[in-house]
Formats: C-alpha cells, structure tokens, sequence
C-alpha cells in the first residue's frame, strides 16, 4: 500500500531545510540534521524528497519567484527609466543575494558540489531571466529593446547575480556598489547623465519608492 504524504509533513520538513540552510549553508547541512529539526525521521523525508538537492529546489524556486514578482510591482511604479534599471540592478546584485543571511548562495553550493546523479534543472533560471527581460525592455527607448531586452542579455545579468551571491558569503560588507551599478545602467541605456544625474534619479526612485509603500 503507498505511503500516504501529509501536507503539514512536507512543510516542517521545508522549514528545518530553511532554517538549517541558513543557519548553516547547503555543504554543511545533512538530511539527518534537517529530519530532527522537522521531529521526523531520515527515512520520511525520503518519502517527500529525493535528495537534499531537491529539498532545496523545493524551498528556492518560490523563493526566489517571489522576490521577482515583488520586484515587477516595485518598478511597475517607477516612471524613470534610469530609476527603473537602477532598482532592479541593486535589487539582483545587492538585495536578494544578500537576504536571508545570504539564502541565495545555497543554490551555489548545492550546484557546484552536485553530482551526476543529480541534474541541475534550469527551468527556474529560464523563467527569471524571460521576467527580467521584458522588465529590462519597458525601460529601454524602442532602438535598443531588441539588442537588451533579451533573455540571452538578462542571462548576462544573471551570471552577474551568481558572482554577486557568492561575493556576499565571501565579504557581507562589501555590496556591489552604486558607482558599477550606475555604470551599468550607462552601457545599457547608451547615453551618459550629465554630471550628478545619478544621485538625482537615485533620489527620485527613492521618493518614488517611499510614497508607494506609504499608500
């Protein structure tokens, strides 16, 4: 007769992942340690999961959907496009790698250690990079959205976020700085500000952001 699977199961399982992985990082955290944080068993969380590797899919795809999703209604109310590019680069390079006590490296971990039983899927990496390139395209002026709003140039961008993921559990204090981002949003748009534009838009985005969330 099959194992019946209980949802509340399945779900204290995911939060001692969570809590383990971050506590911890994906190398130094085991199945057994993840089973006595949820009061279960090793072997029932073999019913649930295949493998570490996929108790972490399990917990980072959502993860990181809705940090994308969260990032779509933030720039949706954002009118400047150099404001725009500028949000959504801090938010891929400095904030998301950064939350969590630095979650998203995890997933870093837990592909370069994998073996070759273990496929990597990359359907999650495809669906952010399709949302943060039509992000891309609404603030790009109609002669560039076919060379940069692209998925092929948004997987640049999300290469970028790998190294700006690792480089927070390397050295937390030392973000990726608005001086590269600005000089990113420069490439991207073709055109320089002139001389103190960037901390006027920065300002802008940052009222623009604050009377959102005062609403």
């Amino acid at each position: 007769m099959p194992q019946v699977k209980k949802p509340e199961l399945r779900e204290a399982i995911l939060a001692s992942a969570f809590a383990q992985f971050g506590a911890r990082g994906y190398a130094a955290t085991t199945l057994p340690q993840i089973a006595q944080g949820a009061g279960v068993s090793p072997g029932t969380v073999y019913i649930y999961f295949g493998s570490k590797l996929e108790v972490l899919y399990a917990l980072y795809d959502p993860w990181l959907r809705e940090r994308v999703t969260r990032l779509e209604r933030r720039l949706a109310r954002i009118a400047h496009p150099r404001a725009r590019l500028g949000t959504l680069l801090r938010a891929l390079w400095r904030e998301i790698p950064r939350e969590h006590n630095g979650f998203a490296n995890n997933i870093m971990q837990a592909i370069s250690t994998a073996g070759p039983e273990e496929r990597y899927d990359p359907a999650l990496l495809a669906w952010v990079e399709e949302r943060v390139a039509a992000m891309i395209r609404d603030a790009l002026p109609p002669a560039r959205r076919r060379l940069l709003g692209t998925p092929s140039f948004s997987h640049v961008l999300m290469m970028a976020f790998d190294g700006f993921v690792i480089g927070h559990h390397l050295r937390p204090g030392r973000p990726c700085s608005d001086g590269a981002v600005a000089a990113v949003c420069d490439l991207i748009l073709g055109e320089r500000p002139a001389a103190g534009a960037h901390a006027a838009v920065r300002r802008k985005s940052q009222l623009t952001l604050r009377a959102g969330k005062s609403k």
